[in-house]
Order: C-alpha cells, then sequence, then structure tokens
C-alpha cells in the first residue's frame, strides 16, 4: 500500500476531513498513517479557508493503536512510539477545532488520537479500550491527553483493568462528547461543526490556548489583558458589530 493510499483528504465550505483509510491494519498508526495525518493536519492548519478539522474513518475500526508489526523485535530506540508525542501534541494544540468521529473499535493510541481533539462524537456501537497492560506495555504516552479529559478514577480503573468499554460509558466517563445512535453520528457531527465554525478564528485559537492551559494558571491581569485585546481587536469589533446588526460575522460559513 503507499503512502498516499492511507489517508484520505477533503476540504470544503471551511472543513478539512481527514479520513483513516488503511482498514487493512485496522487503522493502526504505522509509520505512513503517522506521517501522512501528521503531513494533512499541519496543511490543513496553515489553511486560512479550514476552520474546523473533522478526523474520520473508513472500514469497521476507528484506530487501533500502533502498528505492533512494526514494533516487533525493535529496540527502545527504535520504536514507532517515539514519534507518537509530537503527532498527539500537534492535535491538542492546534488553533483549530479538531473533531473526531468514531463509528468503530478505537484501541490503546487510537483512544490517546481521539482523547487529544476537541469534540469527540461516537456512534452507539463504538467501544473502547486502554489494552496496553494486556499487551505488557504501558499508556504512557496517551494518558498526557487522556488524563485531563476522563474522571479519574474512571480512567484509574479502565486502564487497569484493560476491559472493552462502550460509546455510553465512555461519554459518562468524559472520554466522549457525544454518544448518538449509529444513523445519527453524521448529523451530530454537522451540528457541531456548525456550531465551531460560528466562533471567530482568533477567538477560537485563544479560548482553546486558554483552555489547554488550564484556565487560572495564568494571573487574572494576564486573563484580563486577552479579554481586552479580544474586545478590541478587529474580530471582536466584527463580532460586536454583527450582533447588533443581527447578521451572521463575516467568517461564518455561507450556508449552501
Amino acid at each position: 500500500m503507499a503512502d498516499d493510499d492511507v489517508l484520505q483528504v477533503s476540504v470544503g465550505r471551511g472543513v478539512a476531513t481527514l479520513t483513516l483509510d488503511s482498514p487493512a491494519n485496522r487503522n493502526a498508526l504505522s509509520r505512513a498513517v503517522r506521517a501522512r495525518l501528521r503531513e494533512s493536519l499541519d496543511a490543513a492548519l496553515a489553511d486560512d479557508a479550514v476552520r474546523v478539522v473533522v478526523l474520520d474513518h473508513t472500514g469497521r475500526v476507528f484506530c487501533s493503536g500502533m502498528d505492533l508489526s512494526e514494533a516487533a523485535g525493535a529496540g527502545a530506540g527504535d520504536q514507532g512510539v517515539r514519534e507518537l508525542p509530537a503527532l498527539l501534541e500537534r492535535v491538542w494544540t492546534a488553533p483549530k477545532p479538531v473533531v473526531a468521529v468514531v463509528r468503530g473499535p478505537a484501541r490503546a493510541g487510537g483512544v490517546g488520537l481521539l482523547a487529544a481533539c476537541d469534540v469527540v462524537v461516537a456512534g452507539a456501537s463504538a467501544t473502547f479500550a486502554f489494552s496496553e497492560v494486556r499487551l505488557g506495555i504501558v499508556p504512557a504516552v496517551i494518558s498526557a491527553v487522556v488524563l485531563p479529559r476522563v474522571l479519574p478514577h474512571v480512567a484509574h480503573r479502565l486502564m487497569l483493568t484493560g476491559e472493552v468499554f462502550d460509546a455510553a460509558t465512555a461519554a459518562a466517563g468524559g472520554l466522549v462528547d457525544l454518544s448518538v445512535p449509529d444513523d445519527e453520528v453524521d448529523a451530530a457531527v454537522a451540528g457541531q461543526v456548525r456550531a465551531l465554525a460560528a466562533g471567530s478564528p482568533w477567538a477560537l485559537a485563544q479560548t482553546k490556548r486558554l483552555l489547554r492551559a488550564g484556565g487560572l494558571r495564568g494571573s487574572f491581569d494576564d486573563l484580563l489583558d486577552l479579554s481586552a485585546q479580544a474586545f478590541a481587536g478587529e474580530e471582536g469589533q466584527e463580532g460586536i458589530a454583527a450582533f447588533r446588526e443581527k447578521r451572521p460575522a463575516r467568517w461564518v460559513p455561507a450556508a449552501e
């Protein structure tokens, strides 16, 4: 399989959809997938026309985690997992919102990938597992993005047992934002994309940075400066004008 075949990219109406397309190995995070995903994500983030990034998948499985066939026999210094932190951090710190669409099983590193996203929409038949301990490995890297999302006692149990859990449990524990019937996934994703695209690009980027930093880790003076900058900025003034004039702000994508 050529590297270009493992990921589909489509861009339209302010949305870049990156679709994992390596069903033969359960959309595992192989070298090819990691490289194409990072490259395509960087391109989407650099494109001013893109407002929201959607991470989807073909086949029955969202992502089975690291490609274990590439890890067999490799020393600690050669493991592909060493590339995973940069990928997760890129998603986690992306200035544009990233929405994960989970229509099937997600395991180990695949759970880490969706956890790094801002919004996770899962179909009711999706399943999840931190399967690392059952393979004799540790969910170390993905813990950086999973633990801020998942309730501590839930993460504790699920990471230690490695058991499979459903979308309802994932939603109750904080891993998934919206758990919907399988035939309502596309509509739910579309609704979230519309809501996200209604925000101004600068405000979204700054709000995401604030959220990822943990809110009040900065001083009130720093937060006040950011708020004042937002009100006085070009997008802030446009948003205020649009509200007063009862019209969409200029950054809101036009309806079809």
